[in-house]
């Protein structure tokens, strides 16, 4: 009986041992076939985006090393999502990365922008590191590893690739019931938004700039531009640049917007924008809806889950108040971060 028991005991041990070191084989977003260990455990975050998503799938105790612009990209309000993003190390950022800083973090796999050179991949590759890149986009064939890819439609390929995203990022760290949720819950308000502004026509929906700094801002095939629709904007240099471009003041004095937003990431743009003697002729200047936003309403390139879920409430909210007056954005804010970022938005939020 005890020699039963003991080789019982050592084929569990193995069977443990084998599943514990297991290899599974996964497809990433710019369509490469990646291997992985079973269980990952130690992540290196090179894209923003998705040290984003880390932090709402619950799974921030998998973070070992981050991109070294995490503070611009994500602002600094993103320390108290995460106390620990100032103390970790960061051996690279969007298009490069320090090998041997790298490998003395010993990540089982490292996430990059799709957009990070080739190069750059081979670098980590050749090393015996995973690479999983990340686009949060559906893309077309050729188009996947673009920064400002040709879309032709934009709803389906930010759709389909938000949610293709976040259940790779869930599966790759073993979160994908947290995956799952947070895909539900991303979707869940854009119906009632929709409903709200329904009877507002196209010619009577508002122009609105995103000002960026250095008089940056996007065009068509990026998600802010998307975000605009779903609240009911027209995004007024849509039909002129396409993706993140670099425009000039005589182009936003041409556009004319009646509402310019700033992401909550550059507080300082507003001030430029209110004091700047070329920006008062401006209609949204003139008439003061210069408004900052909040931390939750991203308007990045990429979606984002709280973009969707919250941001394009608040936008909407602001930009037609009175179809919105019975919405608490505060009380949607912090019931969003509480069941996400297991903290509450203690932020004010202008409704």
């Amino acid at each position: 009986m005890k020699k039963t028991w003991l080789t019982l005991s050592s084929t569990l041990l193995m069977m443990a041992t084998s599943s514990a070191w297991a290899d599974r084989t996964i497809v990433d977003q710019i369509g490469r076939e990646v291997t992985i260990p079973d269980q990952v455990n130690r992540v290196v975050v090179l894209q923003h985006q998705t040290l984003d998503l880390l932090m709402q799938l619950d799974a921030k105790d998998k973070i070992v090393g981050v991109l070294s612009s995490w503070k611009k990209h994500l602002g600094a309000e993103v320390i108290r999502l995460d106390p620990a993003l100032p103390s970790l190390p960061m051996p690279g950022d969007l298009t490069q990365v320090n090998v041997e800083s790298l490998l003395k973090l010993n990540p089982q796999v490292v996430f990059v922008t799709n957009y990070a050179p080739q190069a750059m991949i081979d670098q980590i590759s050749n090393v015996g590191i995973p690479v999983v890149a990340i686009s949060l986009r559906a893309d077309k064939a050729g188009q996947a590893n673009k920064m400002n890819a040709d879309i032709a439609n934009e709803d389906q390929v930010y759709n389909q690739g938000l949610a293709q995203g976040i259940r790779l990022i869930g599966d790759v760290v073993n979160r994908q019931k947290q995956a799952e949720q947070l895909i539900k819950t991303t979707f869940a308000d854009r119906a009632e938004v929709a409903k709200r502004l329904d009877e507002i026509k196209p010619a009577e929906r508002v122009r609105v700039y995103m000002a960026n700094p250095n008089l940056t801002t996007y065009g068509s095939g990026k998600y802010t531009g998307l975000m605009m629709q779903h609240a009911g904007a027209v995004n007024v240099a849509a039909a002129s640049i396409k993706g993140y471009q670099q425009v000039s003041i005589e182009n936003v004095m041409q556009w004319n917007p009646q509402v310019i937003f700033v992401q909550s990431r550059y507080p300082n743009v507003v001030k430029e924008i209110n004091t700047d003697p070329r920006w008062q002729s401006i209609d949204a200047v003139v008439h003061h809806r210069v408004y900052l936003m909040p931390e939750y309403a991203k308007a990045w390139g990429y979606a984002t889950p709280e973009a969707l879920a919250i941001g394009e409430m608040w936008m909407a909210k602001k930009l037609y108040p009175a179809n919105f007056k019975d919405v608490d954005m505060t009380q949607l804010a912090n019931r969003y971060y509480e069941q996400f970022y297991h903290v509450p938005y203690t932020q004010a939020v202008t409704q």
